[in-house]
């Protein structure tokens, strides 16, 4: 399973999973649709469906116009306010394409719609991913904007955090920076907050606007956020775990985009996107 990572907007990722035998190919959060045809046509793959966290627009702005280039296209997601949606999906749910399995995480808090995709291979080495758009993001979680809190918890605490410890997870937004400044505003003396940050900045992550890439890997503790749902139970996670911070190269490139650097830059120079094969090591 090869993951493509576009940057797009102003601080969106959206996705290209291509399994590399069969070459077929599946989006997630369609923003930005020309490009991504681009990169599925450099990739030469088949694109057959495209997954959609939910229905904001910066996540599912784009499934029309695909729709629209490539007839035929399978636009899935929870909620029907997602655009051009064809298959809504329901909790617990199972997906095939080609070798990769999708299960389907209802993951309601940041909306009340929000699905989060776990995917893996059977009998392969490779650790799972998780697209887990905004209901988790690295040291942090989408805005409540919907539903409750403990709704929101359930999805953290109870969902996201059963998935096994390898998975990598693949968010939506670039806020890694600015979510540990948060949070060691907030905990100033937590020195798990402030190993991730020197971390962080030591690997180029930047602020809104301005960013290298997201990194795909996190370990079980640091899937939630430093202070939701509450800070008291992030510690103790932290405590509990023998986890270790990630590294920069957690995963091993399969393809260096044509301008990336190990500067921070903005999106722009992004433009072709990051590849990852799913790997254990670097």
């Amino acid at each position: 399973m090869k993951v493509k990572v576009i940057p797009v907007l102003e601080d969106n990722y959206m996705y290209l999973v291509i399994d590399e035998h069969t070459r077929e190919a599946v989006a997630v959060d369609v923003a930005v649709p020309k490009r991504l045809l681009e990169i599925a046509g450099r990739e030469g793959v088949s694109l057959t469906t495209v997954l959609t966290t939910h229905h904001h627009w910066d996540h599912a702005r784009g499934n029309a116009e695909l729709v629209r280039l490539q007839p035929g296209l399978a636009v899935m997601g929870a909620d029907e306010r997602i655009c051009a949606l064809t298959r809504r999906l329901v909790h617990g749910e199972e997906l095939r394409f080609g070798a990769i399995h999708v299960r389907c995480l209802l993951t309601p808090g940041h909306t009340s719609g929000h699905m989060s995709y776990f995917l893996w291979e059977d009998e392969c080495p490779d650790p799972p991913a998780l697209f887990s758009g905004d209901s988790l993001s690295v040291a942090g979680c989408g805005w409540r904007l919907e539903g409750t809190a403990q709704q929101m918890y359930q999805s953290l605490a109870e969902t996201l955090s059963n998935l096994p410890p390898q998975t990598k997870v693949f968010c939506g937004h670039e806020h890694t920076l600015s979510n540990l400044e948060f949070a060691q505003k907030v905990e100033p003396c937590n020195d798990h907050v402030r190993a991730k940050l020197s971390w962080a900045q030591a690997c180029g992550h930047c602020r809104r606007g301005m960013r290298t890439m997201c990194p795909p890997c996190l370990p079980p503790w640091a899937r939630s956020s430093c202070t939701t749902p509450s800070s008291e139970w992030w510690r103790s996670q932290c405590a509990s775990s023998q986890a270790k911070w990630p590294q920069p190269r957690s995963w091993r490139h399969s393809a260096r985009s044509e301008q990336a650097s190990s500067t921070p830059q903005s999106h722009c120079s992004l433009r072709h996107g990051l590849s990852w094969r799913c790997s254990g090591g670097s």
